[in-house]
């Protein structure tokens, strides 16, 4: 499937990309090379095999949850740039 180059300006549009001529006949190939490789994909007979979220034996990959001792606070400010009142001083965000 090729993609048109006002297709590929839809899609800029959508994504809030500004892209130069080159940018976009680059991205109209990519993309239509993509569209290509998934149709091929489409065309392979999946029937006999069951649906899955994954291959892999289930296993939990977090860690424990344990609680832990937190820094002290002087530990904690160490590296802020700046400081009030043992406390992290930021810029106000309303005003």
């Amino acid at each position: 499937m090729s993609l048109t180059l006002q297709e590929v300006e839809h899609i800029a549009l959508l994504a809030r990309l500004e892209l130069s001529t080159e940018e976009k006949r680059l991205y109209q190939q990519q993309l239509s090379d993509i569209l290509d490789h998934v149709a091929q994909l489409q065309k392979l007979n999946t029937g006999d095999i069951s649906p899955s979220s994954s291959v892999l034996p289930p296993r939990s990959r977090l860690r424990a949850d344990t609680a832990k001792e937190g820094l002290a606070p002087d530990q904690m400010l160490l590296n802020a740039p700046d400081v009030e009142e043992n406390q992290f001083k930021v810029p106000p965000v309303l005003e």
